[in-house]
């Protein structure tokens, strides 16, 4: 490990415990500055009302920590929108956002479009699938955003029981994203969980970011806030255990491979490579291959879209 990583660990990660809640809420309102927490979601009426319930309860009434928790429904099928609205949020669909820009599937898409229909200088991203959830995900991770003016990105680190199994989660982490990380960008080896989904980050820094569209948005962002504000703008906070659904074997293929090509991307642009993937099911006949397109379309850095621009102005 490079001696800056082990220096950074030491100065750029925290736990939960280090920053009370009276003590972020006392920085946030000295500094002023409003937080937005946003859950991008497809198909997760069983766990989205829990959370949003949980967050409205411990940070909007039992203290004044969140301001706004918006659910970005990317086309669910079931009651996900009806019921993140009854528990307390606010529901917008997908292609509602920016519409002269057709919408396509993924998530960094809802995350990239989530930039318009929030207010907060600080934009708080929680999964919609978790489990169990404590409101110490929030706190964590936006607590040194508030404290700490010198940090501009936060990821939540935790343990991830493997459901039903005494092995570990995160296996796309460590068969596809650590490596990758590792060899190509040492600085950032230091990430416990580079690809979870819960993170904060200041709005000045998510809007100049590109955002692929799938899987690989939260590598990407990660590769590229190094580029742009350094590795000490960057920082991780231990909020405990995370539970949620995991993905059966070839979901997480198709996931490895969108992190992969956002990583080729960013080592060389331009650099002509199939972006598929083939995978196989048994058939009748024996196994049958199936092919899959791999995500690699990117949204541009939010600042430059003029209706984004506009409303800053207004």
């Amino acid at each position: 490990m490079l001696e800056e990583v082990e220096r950074w660990l030491s100065t750029r990660s925290w736990s939960v415990a280090d920053r009370p809640l009276h003590q972020v809420l006392a920085a946030k309102q000295r500094s002023g500055q409003t937080i937005s927490v946003v859950l991008p979601a497809l198909n997760e009426e069983e766990t989205v009302g829990d959370i949003v319930a949980v967050i409205r309860h411990d940070l909007v009434e039992r203290a004044p920590l969140v301001d706004e928790i918006v659910v970005v429904d990317s086309g669910s099928t079931d009651r996900t929108s009806e019921v993140a609205a009854r528990a307390g949020a606010r529901v917008v669909h997908r292609d509602d956002i920016l519409p002269r820009i057709p919408a396509v599937p993924g998530k960094g898409e809802v995350l990239w479009r989530s930039l318009l229909v929030t207010g907060g200088d600080i934009v708080c991203f929680i999964d919609a699938d978790l489990k169990e959830f404590s409101s110490d995900f929030v706190t964590g991770i936006v607590g040194p955003l508030l404290t700490d003016p010198d940090v501009d990105l936060v990821k939540g680190m935790y343990d991830r029981p493997l459901a039903g199994s005494a092995g570990q989660g995160g296996r796309v982490t460590e068969l596809m994203a650590r490596p990758l990380l590792n060899m190509h960008w040492p600085q950032l080896a230091g990430f416990v969980q580079p690809l979870g989904g819960e993170y904060a980050a200041r709005r000045s820094l998510l809007e100049q970011l590109p955002f692929p569209v799938g899987y690989g948005v939260e590598l990407g962002m990660l590769v590229d806030a190094l580029h742009l504000v350094g590795l000490d703008a960057l920082a991780q906070v231990d909020v405990g255990v995370r539970k949620h659904r995991h993905q059966d074997g070839q979901a997480l293929g198709r996931m490895a491979a969108a992190i992969y090509r956002t990583a080729q991307l960013r080592l060389a642009r331009g650099h002509l490579v199939r972006p598929c993937l083939t995978q196989f099911e048994r058939g009748e006949d024996g196994f049958e291959p199936r092919t899959y397109s791999v995500d690699t379309e990117e949204r541009p850095p939010m600042v430059e879209i003029a209706e984004y621009a506009e409303r800053k102005v207004a």
